[in-house]
């Protein structure tokens, strides 16, 4: 009975237009921020940050990010992983190089270096489209992987390969390295989940997101009405790109700590990244989330299930998580092509009329 739209109405029109209209979405908005921002931080401990929280926060600006390109856009990427390793490995030579300067100036300038790379392998996309684009972003992929692995400058000639982050602090609190307390990384990563949750949901309602869906819907009739491809399919892979590679600088400098980029950010990064915005819905801000806690939390729960209640082995388990994951994307492409976000559309939906059925 709490959701109802009954004396519920604008009366300007920043009002009408605001994401959340009814007055029970803002509230329970509100209540999730303050949840995550006040009291989470301080309940946690390594467990939970290293095993939900941060790979679900991480993975949400990935999701994010893709979710524009081929969600919104309709420009089909399979070279997530290798952008994500475009920001790790930008964020790992401004971190060595400037380790006086703060780690939100090194993961955004990580981030827009990322979007450049984005925008030059995105040229192909003025030309080619649907599988042809497909393919030459996993030829992107490839590249960028092959790259890091071959020139040493880009891990400073380390013999392992590898790229290890330094000890870094913001505002005195250490946020890299082993030292680093889980709250304060939680929060660091959080504070980028939010900005990039609320810029690309500004975007995706504004004029350039309406751009994005007329080149998704059709792009012959898109640039009849006088949208440009160019400057929209451009600035779809910047800004995705952009959000790919501040994920990928919070996965190896707050994340891991230490990453080689073969294991790390190949192909099976690509996949799952694509699977999240898959399971969690295409065109869908929320669906991102969605997706993203989904992947994250379905090995946990198997984990627990398998592992702990029935004493299964370690590796039945992980494929096991295989299996349920290609049935699922399978379930969901044929029952609900849109994903968790339309059946959590479905729900409030009902929720407005119940208890009457129409």
């Amino acid at each position: 009975m709490l959701y109802r739209e009954a004396g519920d109405f604008s009366t300007t029109y920043p009002e009408d237009s605001q994401t959340f209209p009814i007055r029970f979405d803002r509230y329970r908005y509100y209540v999730v921020l303050f949840i995550a921002i006040v009291v989470i931080p301080f309940m946690v401990n390594d467990y939970w940050v290293n095993s939900i929280f941060m790979p679900f926060l991480i993975y949400s600006i990935a999701a994010i990010g893709l979710n524009i390109l081929v969600g919104y856009c309709g420009q089909v990427s399979l070279g997530t992983g290798g952008f994500m390793a475009v920001g790790a490995y930008a964020c790992y030579k401004l971190m060595t190089a400037f380790p006086d300067v703060s780690m939100f100036i090194h993961v955004l300038l990580a981030g827009a270096i990322t979007a450049a790379v984005g925008v030059l392998f995105g040229l192909p996309s003025l030309r080619i489209k649907g599988f042809y684009l497909a393919v030459a972003t996993l030829a992107a992929q490839f590249f960028l992987v092959w790259m890091f692995n071959r020139v040493s400058w880009f891990y400073n000639y380390s013999a392992s390969g590898q790229i290890n982050a330094p000890e870094r602090d913001t505002f005195g609190i250490i946020i890299t390295g082993p030292n680093t307390d889980a709250w304060a990384a939680y929060v660091f990563c959080l504070i980028f989940t939010i900005a990039c949750a609320v810029i690309a949901r500004n975007l995706t309602r504004g004029a350039m997101g309406r751009q994005w869906m007329a080149i998704r819907d059709m792009d012959i009739a898109a640039e009849i009405i006088g949208v440009n491809p160019l400057k929209a399919k451009l600035t779809a892979f910047a800004v995705s790109s952009f959000f790919v590679g501040i994920s990928g600088a919070l996965f190896f400098a707050i994340y891991l700590g230490a990453v080689e980029v073969g294991e790390v950010f190949g192909i099976t990064k690509s996949f799952l990244v694509l699977f999240m915005i898959i399971i969690g819905g295409l065109g869908s801000i929320f669906g991102s989330f969605a997706g993203a806690a989904f992947l994250v939390l379905l090995p946990v729960l198997l984990k627990v299930i398998g592992v702990d209640w029935f004493g299964w082995p370690t590796d039945i388990v992980a494929h096991l998580n295989l299996v349920v994951v290609g049935a699922l994307i399978i379930l969901f492409l044929i029952v609900e092509p849109h994903g968790l976000a339309q059946l959590w559309r479905l729900a409030k939906e009902k929720l407005r009329l119940w208890p009457f059925p129409h």
